[in-house]
């Protein structure tokens, strides 16, 4: 899966499931990609460096949303 349409898919599926809630796990944006953790961990990172999504963290709960929502 290239860049640009894990961007797509992300937004997309935060956006449609934002009404409920704004912070996801590592796993749910799995996922939404359906690819396994290591290539979705690398796509994940690469959108939180873009300032597309928001890394949050408790110290024992790592959370990720979409930036400024």
């Amino acid at each position: 899966m290239e860049y640009e349409e894990a961007k797509e898919k992300i937004v997309a599926g935060l956006q449609k499931k934002s009404k409920s809630k704004t912070k996801f796990y590592f796993n749910d944006l799995t996922k939404i990609l359906d690819l396994k953790p290591r290539v979705a961990k690398k796509l994940i990172n690469r959108l939180v460096q873009e300032e597309v999504l928001e890394y949050w963290s408790s110290g024992s709960t790592s959370l990720y949303g979409l930036k400024g929502a």
